[in-house]
């Protein structure tokens, strides 16, 4: 199955196991400045400037018609593409494919590892940014919180405004479209993905209380829900993607339909086993990303560090050494009252950049 391009772009695949998924993330091709507000606080449209904004989103009629039924959807949409985008981009800083735009549109029609990467996290980015734009009141037809599931709850009074990760993967699920069943490694694959992406959401749902009461004491408590920092996600994402598996496909004669197997490896069990819930999964070795190709830019110019990782990226060609000025904040003093001076320092500084 081949990704097709949408939203900022939706390319639509496949949900958990047999459900509707989809890749939420830029994929290179498009104009960025037709999105107005990407990555910046926007706040939500009203009446035809909403509807305005999920005309702009390259969505199937259908998605588009559940947009212009929700205010605040067109810019959670395009938030989550940010927020998806700029954690990838922060977890392989240090890695030969750094995140890039450029070759994105080859790479999704792959199942490498990035691949699979790339649908974990902009799945995770959309339940995260859905479950916050409900508790941030940007959503007209969620709002924050209020299943309490906890012991004693009769001694927990809650409060504040909790993230609505309930909300956030039914409406999901809703706007994936309906269960389809998938006889497709591909789409198995991209679903099952994407069920890592939403997972690793689910499981940095926390529980934060606040005691009210004399002197400290903690007599009532006010208890929301709330997200983990979506750093803390894409840290796990990445350790998933260091551990991924390749994956092949087994038809299960008694369900009659295709299933994800793991190969046996040498000198492990003899038996193929099917990958883990949480664990990512792909088809295909990655290719070096050393050289430029349809797939990413190359690293030629990559700026790396001589001690971490200078080896590794640079692909054995080798680096330049520049030397550079940078000025900072020095000698800091705070002023009565209230205020802190600082001076300026200059230092030398030197840079590693991958030779072509």
């Amino acid at each position: 199955m081949r990704p097709a391009p949408a939203l900022v772009a939706l390319c639509l695949l496949a949900l958990p196991a047999a459900a509707a998924a989809a890749y939420f993330g830029l994929t290179g091709r498009e104009v960025l400045t037709s999105f107005p507000g990407l990555g910046t606080e926007v706040a939500p449209t009203q009446g035809s400037a909403h509807l305005k904004q999920c005309d702009l989103l390259k969505l199937s009629r259908r998605q588009k018609q559940l947009c212009r039924r929700e205010p605040g959807l067109a810019e959670t949409l395009r938030d989550a593409a940010h927020l998806s985008l700029m954690e990838c981009q922060f977890q392989f800083r240090q890695e030969r494919w750094n995140c890039s735009l450029e070759g994105r549109t080859g790479l999704l029609k792959r199942g490498f590892k990035e691949t699979a990467f790339l649908y974990a996290m902009s799945a995770a980015a959309l339940t995260h940014a859905l479950a916050r734009a409900c508790s941030a009141g940007r959503m007209e037809r969620c709002t924050c919180d209020d299943s309490p599931g906890l012991e004693s709850r009769q001694a927990w009074q809650w409060g504040v405004c909790g993230d609505n990760l309930r909300y956030s993967t039914k409406f999901l699920s809703n706007f994936l479209g309906p269960k389809r069943g998938s006889k497709d490694l591909r789409a198995r694959a991209d679903a099952h993905n994407t069920h890592v992406g939403i997972k690793a959401v689910k499981n940095g749902l926390r529980t934060t209380c606040k005691c009210h009461g004399v002197s400290g004491s903690c007599a009532v408590r006010t208890c929301w829900k709330q997200l983990s920092p979506f750093r803390e996600t894409g840290q796990v994402l990445k350790l998933r993607y260091d551990l991924a598996v390749k994956v092949s496909s087994a038809t299960n004669e008694a369900l009659g339909h295709l299933e994800l197997w793991a190969p046996a490896e040498s000198g492990g069990p003899t038996k193929s086993l099917a990958p883990r819930p949480g664990d990512l999964v792909y088809m295909e070795d990655s290719p070096s990303f050393c050289r430029p190709s349809k797939y990413s830019p190359g690293t030629a110019g990559r700026v790396c560090s001589r001690e971490a990782s200078c080896s590794s990226l640079c692909c054995g060609r080798g680096y330049d050494t520049q030397s550079r000025l940078v000025a900072f904040s020095c000698h800091c003093q705070v002023q009565w009252c209230c205020y802190v001076e600082c001076q300026q320092c200059v230092q030398q500084e030197l840079v590693y950049t991958c030779k072509r």
